[in-house]
């Protein structure tokens, strides 16, 4: 399987010449989706979904499945695409991929704000990408997307959390809010866990690829 980080919050997978892709945002390039037969989207938020570029993907390929929860679902209408409604448990197959879906809800932002809801995705039981939540999910993560910087986490959240995860690698995502010094800062701190728990925990730049086991 091969990896590749878009700007921010995206990632498009790829194995036997088909591509899946996860949370093309606003803030990412709208490439990222150029020949992709699946889509997963995690939750709402403009940096995750943009029904634009979803529309002109599908105008583009009119087989474009797309799988997210009921709350991005509703406001995918009429799109020419298929959209699946997924929840917390369910497992299904995306271009190829396995997928099983793991979480419910996004991290609490502010108490002013309501909780919105947020599923995770598990690709092919080796990549789990978690939308913008802290989700760990059993039995075990070998390759974890994790958050990096959101106005909802602190840099302590995001130790935490590949300490509770132990994944065997790790990559930043949801890092498009950090100029230069926050994306150093990003790489110094993911050296350091990397080092602590002697595993490949970096950032990969936007464009860059990495293949998978």
């Amino acid at each position: 399987m091969r990896l590749t980080k878009f700007r921010h919050a995206c990632v498009r997978l790829e194995k036997d010449d088909s591509a899946l892709v996860i949370d093309p945002g606003s803030f990412s390039e709208e490439s990222a989706l150029d020949g992709a037969r699946a889509v997963l989207i995690t939750h709402e938020h403009f940096d995750h979904v943009d029904a634009d570029r979803l529309r002109r993907a599908a105008e583009a390929d009119p087989a474009l499945e797309i799988w997210t929860n009921e709350a991005v679902a509703a406001t995918l209408t009429g799109l020419p695409a298929t959209i699946h409604t997924v929840r917390d448990g369910d497992t299904f197959d995306a271009a190829g991929f396995g997928v099983r879906v793991v979480g419910e809800w996004h991290a609490p932002v502010h108490p002013d704000m309501p909780i919105i809801g947020n599923v995770g995705f598990m690709v092919d039981e080796e990549v789990f990408y978690p939308g913008d939540a802290f989700t760990v999910p059993e039995p075990g993560v070998p390759t974890l997307l994790v958050p990096s910087n959101a106005p909802w986490m602190k840099v302590r959240e995001m130790i935490d959390y590949l300490r509770e995860v132990r994944p065997a690698r790790a990559f930043s995502t949801h890092d498009g809010l950090l100029n230069d010094d926050g994306l150093r800062m990003v790489d110094r701190w993911l050296a350091m866990e990397s080092d602590h728990q002697q595993a490949d925990m970096r950032r990969l730049s936007p464009g860059e690829s990495v293949t998978l086991p």
